[in-house]
């Protein structure tokens, strides 16, 4: 995802403050992590291991979602 298409969808995934504490890892990474999950259909345990925990992707996804966000 380019610079140009980011700040067009960021302002739709903050639901929370950017400096929120249970905030670890940037919004930007979840959601490419969450994009190859949906790209390459893997199951959320097969995701590699230079990304965030499956647990913090799934968990942020979730919160998008509930919020009425789809990729």
């Amino acid at each position: 995802m380019n610079e140009e298409e980011w700040s067009l969808i960021v302002p739709y995934l903050l639901l929370m403050k950017r400096d929120a504490e249970q905030r670890h890892h940037e919004l930007r990474e979840l959601l490419n992590c969450l994009r190859y999950v949906i790209r390459y259909g893997i199951a959320w345990r097969a995701m590699p291991n230079d990304f965030p925990s499956q647990a913090a992707v799934y968990q942020q996804s979730r919160r998008w979602m509930k919020a009425g966000y789809t990729p």
